[in-house]
C-alpha cells in the first residue's frame, strides 16, 4: 500500500473507481434519487411559473392578437367605409356634373325664349311706333294741305282785293296770280 501511496492514490479510491468502472453509466440509487427529485421539483417550477408567468403572458399576448385582429378589421372596415364612400362621391359628382348641364341647357332655353319674345316685343312695338309714325305724318300733311288751302284762300282773297282794287286786265291779273304762286311754291301744288 505504501507503494501504491507513493502515486497518489490509496487503495479504498482504487476500489472505488474500479466498481464505478464495473457499472455501465455510473447511476447508482442517489443519483436517481436525486434525478427524480430534480424532475419532480422542475415539473412543479414549470407549472407554478405556468400559473404565474406563462398563463399572465399568455393571456396578454392573446389580448393583443385579439386587439391587433379588431384593429386590422377596423382598419379593413374603414377601408371599405372610405372606397364606398369615394364611390358615391363619385357618382355624385358624376350627378353634379349632368345636373349643372342639365340647368345650363335649361338656362340656354329660357334665354332663347325670352331672347326671341323681347325680339318679337320689340317688333311689335318698332310696329306700333311706325304706324304711330304714319299716322302722325298722315296727319301732319293733312294739316299741312288744310295750311296751303288757308293760304291759297287768303292769296285768292288778297288779289281779289287786288284786283277789284286796281281793276286791272286780264295780263296782269296773270302775272298776280304767277307772283302769289312763286310766293307759295311749286312744291306745296305738287305735293
Amino acid at each position: 500500500m505504501f507503494g501504491l501511496r507513493l502515486f497518489g492514490l490509496d487503495a479504498p479510491a482504487l476500489l472505488e473507481a474500479t466498481e464505478e468502472k464495473t457499472r455501465l453509466f455510473g447511476l447508482d440509487a442517489q443519483l436517481l434519487f436525486d434525478a427524480a427529485i430534480l424532475l419532480v421539483t422542475m415539473l412543479v417550477l414549470y407549472i407554478i411559473l405556468s400559473y404565474l408567468l406563462f398563463n399572465p403572458v399568455r393571456q396578454v399576448l392573446e389580448k393583443r392578437k385579439e386587439r391587433i385582429d379588431n384593429e386590422k378589421k377596423q382598419a379593413e372596415d374603414d377601408k371599405a367605409a372610405a372606397s364606398q364612400l369615394k364611390e358615391e362621391y363619385e357618382a355624385k359628382l358624376k350627378d353634379i356634373n349632368k345636373e349643372a348641364e342639365t340647368i345650363l341647357s335649361e338656362a340656354k332655353r329660357k334665354a332663347a325664349k325670352n331672347e326671341s319674345k323681347i325680339i318679337d316685343e320689340a317688333k311689335a312695338e318698332a310696329d306700333r311706333i311706325i304706324e304711330h309714325a304714319k299716322t302722325e305724318a298722315l296727319l301732319e300733311k293733312k294739316k299741312a294741305a288744310d295750311d296751303i288751302k288757308k293760304q291759297m284762300i287768303e292769296v285768292a282773297t288778297l288779289m281779289a282785293g287786288k284786283v277789284a282794287a286796281a281793276s286791272i286786265d286780264e295780263k296782269k291779273q296773270a302775272a298776280l296770280i304767277d307772283e302769289a304762286l312763286k310766293e307759295i311754291g311749286e312744291e306745296t301744288w305738287l305735293s
